[in-house]
């Protein structure tokens, strides 16, 4: 699971990194925002209550949090979608979270994270 969160977490920073924005450079990825990325991703993944265990898998999720730390949405970018279901439920139970650092923020206030949650 450690492993499976650190990848999650390496990608989440790297897709901050390299999104497309509105026509403003990438935002920095400093060890604050990795952290920060690593307890958005943790709490979610923590937050998974599924009535059944042994029916998981991996589902790839896109959070994007406002500026206070106020989730903003949620989707399934790939995945079952009763998987994708319990991600959503687990996104929404997790939040609020920290704000997030400013350089992770957008111009409209808010940052988007896209990556793969494995619900257990």
């Amino acid at each position: 699971m450690v492993a499976s969160l650190l990848r999650s977490v390496l990608l989440a920073a790297l897709m901050l990194a390299v999104s497309p924005g509105s026509g403003a450079a990438a935002p920095r990825v400093d060890a604050r925002a990795k952290a920060w990325v690593a307890g958005v991703v943790n709490r979610i993944g923590m937050a998974d209550r599924a009535p059944a265990p042994g029916r998981g898998g991996q589902v790839t999720i896109r959070v994007r949090i406002d500026a206070k730390g106020a989730l903003d949405g949620v989707e399934v970018e790939d995945g079952p979608a009763a998987l994708g279901e319990r991600a959503i439920r687990a996104a929404q139970a997790a939040a609020p979270f920290p704000p997030p650092p400013a350089g992770l923020l957008t111009l409209e206030g808010f940052t988007e994270l896209s990556f793969p949650l494995t619900l257990r």
